[in-house]
């Protein structure tokens, strides 16, 4: 099973594979990584939690990849740097969350917590 976002000085694990699915096979809106077809519920909720958790890893692995890159977009050393209304405009946030971001990117480019969003919390 994945384990959640691993915390300052622990070893990040990796979550479940998330296998790509054959085309045919995402476009049937009743298929999900053929959950559908596991009929014993215990199996079911095992595989759903994996994925679940790997989802979740996925998201906060992202999240922080947006958040180094909002910083490194918003570096006053850059000659191309973007201020944070147009970094919130590429990435569809409001500019209070782009700052929250910038500043997340930060610390964690200068080995701050992990696993914590832009907020403050996880």
């Amino acid at each position: 099973m994945a384990e959640p976002t691993p915390r300052r000085n622990e070893p990040r694990l990796r979550p479940a594979p998330l296998l790509f699915e054959p085309a045919e096979a995402a476009s049937d809106p009743e298929h999900f990584f053929d959950l559908e077809s596991i009929d014993d519920p215990r199996a079911l909720l095992a595989r759903a939690t994996e994925l679940t958790l790997a989802f979740r890893a996925a998201a906060d692995r992202a999240l922080e990849f947006q958040a180094m890159a909002a910083a490194q977009l918003a570096d006053p050393r850059r000659f191309d740097r973007l201020t944070t209304a147009d970094i919130a405009e590429r990435a569809e946030w409001t500019e209070d969350y782009a700052k929250k971001m910038v500043e997340f990117g930060r610390d964690l480019m200068r080995g701050g917590v992990e696993g914590q969003g832009p907020g403050g919390t996880a």
